[in-house]
């Protein structure tokens, strides 16, 4: 086969990804050279990178080589490409795609583990992007975020020099120039959290469409995963008429033959986003459904009620007051100690302590165990993972799924052989614990009891979510749910508990948080 030339911007990503491309086409017994091309967006670097991205200026040049003849294939971080490609190019490959998520890195002057994202009050982040400007602000209304120019190891130069508090990068760049970042805070953020621009992490090696030689050489470093879970994000920002810089986080991922898809969007970075999660068996389309949910919202819900007190200034609520819902919380339960003295070297004798609930959290801690560092600490959501923050403690393992029994496989990939204590309710349904391999040795402690409230109580909002079996029964028990209410079941536990009161027709959020009930409420919008 003739050489190949490979077309790069000269930044040191560019040059990383077009060297790991050269690999692995040599790795097939092909000649390689790498030729450098600057583009528009390495030219005017002082331009505001919404005038830059998703408008080919970081891609229009290598195209035009192309389309000449001066290079025969062109590596670009696919989510820098439009959507709709010039005549006579393709798309000839996807190799394996590199963990999509953004990374937060944070001065460590800056670091307060107790607030959301571990960042101070009024914290200065660093991004120019407004996807990732509407998701923070979402979270974490105070935080002043200034825009951020030029390549990987600039914008963490800039962070060393005091300019902002924090950054948002992307994980990948990160982890492809294996970037010393030791003398940060690092806080992994999931891509459910923050979702990603449609594409990230992935590489596109562009080919023209004539090309047959080197498109058959290409089929050796395709990944087929990745080429249909791209695509499916690419087809839903195409729908919606979006650029790269859109207000726009799409991730779509495929979990035992389930297509899931988490979309993020809002109409300016100011805006609180709508979200939603969606599955599917199929990708065909698929892109089409995500984009009907958004367009075919009607404001059918007014009202929601939730069986727990309100977190005053939560997630939830303030999206909710946003989209004019009125929200009330009431919990349907009462929760006491069952034990009140903690034997002090428990601790000592755990390589883990897991919580399923923020009241464990809050109960194993009032009896103030002994800390010690080599423990390390999981959860099951969010809202554990905030109790365990109020307290100035890091979560090592937070189990987004609502599905425990999701959890409890991720989860014992990290505990073979591991001692892990269960602070729990007493009637516990043990979930983590039955997921776990005969290898991990588990003890229980319950150390909470809980109990239905005497109070009737009925709602007649058009929404009910219920946060646990116990508020199932003490709700049920006492009321009908009306035809024209809609159920959310927080967590699978929690669905299997409404099925035996024949309650069947509800929905389940991805993650048993305020983040995976506000796409389950605009579901249903």
């Amino acid at each position: 086969m003739r050489k190949i030339i490979i077309g790069s911007r000269g930044s040191e990503l560019a040059l990383w990804q077009a060297n790991h491309v050269k690999g692995l086409l040599e790795a097939l017994d092909v000649q390689v050279e790498i030729k450098i091309i600057k583009t528009q967006g390495d030219v005017f670097f002082n331009l505001n990178i919404q005038k830059l991205e998703g408008k080919g200026f970081f891609t229009k040049e290598l195209e035009e080589e192309l389309l000449k003849g001066s290079i025969d294939l062109a590596v670009h971080s696919f989510k820098d490409l439009p959507t709709q490609g010039p005549l006579g190019l393709t798309i000839g490959a996807v190799p394996a795609r590199e963990n999509p998520a953004d990374l937060l890195l944070i001065r460590p002057d800056s670091v307060d583990i107790k607030k959301t994202f571990s960042l101070v009050q009024n914290a200065i982040v660093g991004t120019s992007s407004p996807r990732r400007k509407s998701q923070m602000l979402a979270h974490r209304l105070d935080l002043q975020l200034i825009d951020l120019r030029g390549n990987v190891p600039t914008r963490l130069q800039k962070l060393r020099d005091g300019d902002f508090d924090a950054i948002l990068v992307a994980k990948a760049g990160i982890n492809r120039l294996n970037l010393d970042l030791s003398d940060f805070h690092v806080e992994n953020v999931s891509a459910t959290e923050i979702i990603p621009a449609p594409a990230q992490g992935a590489l596109a090696l562009q080919i023209r469409v004539n090309d047959r030689q080197l498109e058959e050489k290409l089929a050796f470093i395709n990944d087929p995963d990745a080429v249909i879970v791209t695509s499916i994000e690419r087809d839903i920002l195409s729908l919606f008429g979006g650029g790269c810089q859109s207000p726009m986080g799409i991730y779509c991922r495929k979990e035992k033959n389930i297509f899931q898809v988490w979309t993020c969007k809002s109409d300016s970075f100011e805006d609180f986003p709508d979200r939603l999660f969606m599955t599917s068996e199929k990708s065909e389309g698929l892109a089409e459904k995500v984009v009907a949910q958004f367009n075919g919202v009607k404001g059918r819900v007014s009202s929601v009620f939730i069986s727990r007190e309100l977190n005053q200034g939560g997630y939830l609520q303030t999206y909710l007051e946003k989209k004019g819902v009125s929200l009330e919380g009431r919990s349907l339960i009462r929760t006491f100690p069952i034990i009140h003295k903690l034997d002090s070297s428990i601790l000592s004798r755990v390589d883990w302590v897991f919580f399923n609930s923020k009241n464990a959290v809050e109960y194993f801690f009032a009896l103030k165990p002994k800390t010690n560092t080599a423990v390390k600490f999981g959860v099951v959501g969010r809202g554990s993972e905030a109790a365990l923050r109020q307290l100035g403690l890091e979560a090592s393992f937070v189990g987004e799924a609502s599905d425990t029994s999701m959890v409890a496989r991720k989860f014992a990939k990290l505990t073979i052989g591991k001692t892990v204590l269960f602070p729990q309710a007493k009637d516990s349904l043990r979930s983590i614990q039955n997921g776990l391999s005969a290898e991990t040795i588990a003890i229980d402690l319950p150390i909470y009891e809980t109990e239905a409230d005497e109070n009737s109580f009925y709602s007649d909002a058009q929404v009910l979510i219920f946060t646990s079996p116990s508020n199932v029964s003490s709700y049920i028990e006492r009321n009908l749910i009306e035809l024209n209410q809609k159920v959310i079941a927080i967590g699978k536990s929690t669905g299997s508990k409404l099925e035996e009161y024949n309650v069947n027709n509800f929905l389940t959020p991805y993650s048993p948080d305020e983040l995976g009930l506000a796409e389950a409420v605009f579901s249903l919008m």
